[in-house]
C-alpha cells in the first residue's frame, strides 16, 4: 500500500513578508495540496512602524501585535521558536523552540522571511548599555525606563544625578530613530509638568547620526523640515556624529562630547537575520542574493524575501538595484512569493516581483509629520493624516484597526498617561538581551546537527 504525503511548505518568520505569504498560501491552496508550517517565537505579527508610539504610550502594545491564532479558518501549524540554521542540501531547518529544545524540521519548500536584527558596531559598551527599538518588548521596556528616569530624578537631591537622568540620547537619524526621539520627547515634555520639583529645562534629548542629512530618502526640503520641527521642540540634532563609547552613566560622541545619561537608544539601522549566514549561500551586503522571482539560484524549492533578501528592484530599472527593507515591499513580496510557491507546486511559470515605491511617511507625534506619498511633499496636519491613514489601512485585521483608532482618539482627547508598569523591576535589560543573536549556528554546526 502506497502512502502519498503532501508537500511540506515551511515559512520562517512572522513579519510582514512571512505572514502575507502564509495567508496567501492558505487562501489559494486546497488543504490536500500541501501542509503549511510557520516558525516564529511569537504567534503574532508585529506592526513595526508604530513601535515608537508604543514606546511613548500613545498606543498599547497589544494594539500593534496582530494575533495569528485569532481566526478559526486558518490551518497553518505554528512552531513556537526561532530558526537557527538551515541545511539546504538535506532540506532541513534547525529550530530552537521557546523551551530551548532543538528540533530538525524537514521541508520540501522553504520560504525564508526571518527579517532583520539591529545593526551594531564594535563600539565599547554599546550592547551592554544601549536599548534597541526592534521588538515589542523593547518598546514597552523603554517606556518604563524613561518614566523611571523622571521618578528617580524627582527623588534625587544630587544635581549631577538629576541632570544625567534627564538627558536622553538616540543614535540613528533614520525613520525609527527620528520617530522614537520625537515621540518620546513629547512624552517627557508632557510628563514633567506632573513633577513640580523638576525644571523642564533640564530635560534634553539628543539625536545623532553619522550621515550628513536627516532621513535623506525624504529629500532635501522634507528632511530639513523634520529637523526644524525637532529643533523647535528642543531636540538637539547632531549630524556627522556617531557614538565613540557607552557607559552606564555617560556616553561619548565621536566629536569628543561627553553626555551624562542613563538612557541610550540605538536605532542605527538593521542587518539581515543571522540565519542567512548559516546557509553558506551568496549574499549582497548581508542579504541573501535571490532572483526577481525570489528564488535562491541553484537550490530548488528555496524562496527568500523581505529584509533578509536582496530582491532585485525591477521597477527602478537600474542594474544592481535592490528593494529597500520596508514594510510596503515586504507585504507585497510575501504575496508574490506565495504565488510563486504555488506555481512551482503546480508546474507553472514563476512571476517576477515588481512594485513601484508608494512613498514615505514619518509621524513625529501630535500634529507634526512629514510625508512624501507618490512624490508629493506634505507637512503638518495633512502629512499627519496621510501618515496615520497609511498605517491604519495597512493593519491586517479589523480588530487591530479598531484598537489603534481608539487609542489615537483617546490620546487626542485625554492626553498622555504616565503609568510605569514595572516591567523592569526585577532585572535591567539592554539591547543584547532582546534579540538573541548569539543563538544561531554556523554552517558546519548545522551540517553536523542534521547528519548526526
Amino acid at each position: 500500500m502506497n502512502t502519498v504525503t503532501r508537500p511540506r511548505i515551511l515559512v520562517v518568520g512572522a513579519g510582514f513578508a512571512g505572514v502575507e505569504c502564509v495567508r496567501r498560501l492558505e487562501r489559494k491552496l486546497a488543504p490536500a495540496e500541501a501542509d503549511v508550517t510557520l516558525v516564529t517565537p511569537y504567534a503574532y505579527q508585529l506592526y513595526l512602524p508604530l513601535l515608537p508610539q508604543v514606546a511613548s504610550g500613545v498606543l498599547t502594545p497589544q494594539s500593534i501585535a496582530l494575533s495569528l491564532r485569532r481566526s478559526k479558518k486558518y490551518r497553518t501549524r505554528i512552531i513556537p521558536g526561532g530558526a537557527i540554521g538551515v541545511d539546504l542540501k538535506a532540506k532541513v531547518c534547525v529550530v530552537q523552540t521557546i523551551t530551548d529544545k532543538i528540533v530538525n524540521e524537514p521541508y520540501d519548500y522553504i520560504v525564508l522571511a526571518p527579517g532583520s536584527v539591529t545593526r551594531t558596531f564594535d563600539i565599547p559598551g554599546l550592547t551592554e548599555h544601549a536599548f534597541g527599538m526592534k521588538t515589542l518588548a523593547e518598546a514597552a521596556y523603554i517606556r518604563d525606563h524613561v518614566i523611571t528616569q523622571l521618578d528617580l530624578a524627582d527623588a534625587s537631591d544630587d544635581p549631577a544625578e538629576r541632570a544625567a537622568r534627564l538627558q536622553f540620547v538616540v543614535v540613528g537619524g533614520g525613520y525609527a530613530g527620528t520617530e522614537t526621539a520625537a515621540c518620546l520627547q513629547r512624552l517627557t515634555h508632557a510628563a514633567v509638568q506632573r513633577y513640580p520639583r523638576l525644571d523642564p529645562g533640564l530635560i534634553k534629548w539628543h539625536l545623532i547620526d553619522i550621515a550628513p542629512k536627516l532621513m535623506p530618502e525624504l529629500g532635501e526640503k522634507l528632511g530639513r523640515s523634520a529637523q526644524e520641527i525637532l529643533g523647535r521642540r528642543g531636540i538637539e540634532v547632531s549630524l556627522g556624529v556617531s557614538l565613540d563609547k557607552a557607559g552606564a552613566e555617560e556616553v561619548t560622541f565621536t566629536d569628543g562630547r561627553v553626555v551624562p545619561t542613563h538612557t541610550l537608544i540605538w536605532t542605527a539601522g538593521v542587518v539581515a537575520s543571522p540565519l542567512i549566514g548559516t546557509l553558506g549561500a551568496e549574499t549582497v551586503r548581508g542579504r541573501l542574493a535571490v532572483t526577481a522571482e525570489m528564488t535562491l539560484p541553484g537550490h530548488d524549492g528555496v524562496f527568500a524575501l523581505g529584509d533578509a533578501a536582496a530582491v532585485p528592484d525591477e521597477a527602478k530599472g537600474e542594474p544592481g538595484a535592490v528593494c529597500p527593507p520596508t514594510a510596503q515591499h515586504a507585504m507585497r513580496q510575501g504575496k508574490k512569493a506565495a504565488d510563486n510557491v504555488i506555481a512551482t507546486l503546480r508546474g507553472r511559470p514563476l512571476i517576477p516581483y515588481v512594485h513601484r515605491d508608494l512613498g514615505l511617511v514619518v509621524d513625529l507625534g501630535g500634529k507634526d509629520a512629514v510625508s512624501k506619498p507618490l512624490g508629493i511633499e506634505l507637512r503638518g496636519v495633512l502629512a499627519q493624516a496621510v501618515a496615520r491613514g497609511y498605517h491604519w489601512s495597512a493593519l491586517r485585521t479589523n480588530v487591530a484597526k479598531t484598537r489603534v483608532m481608539t487609542n489615537w482618539l483617546l490620546n487626542a482627547v485625554a492626553g498622555d498617561d504616565f503609568v510605569r508598569t514595572g516591567f523592569q523591576a526585577r532585572k535591567p535589560a539592554r539591547l543584547k538581551d532582546f534579540e538573541f543573536t548569539d543563538s544561531y549556528l554556523t554552517p558546519e554546526q548545522v551540517r553536523a546537527r542534521v547528519e548526526g
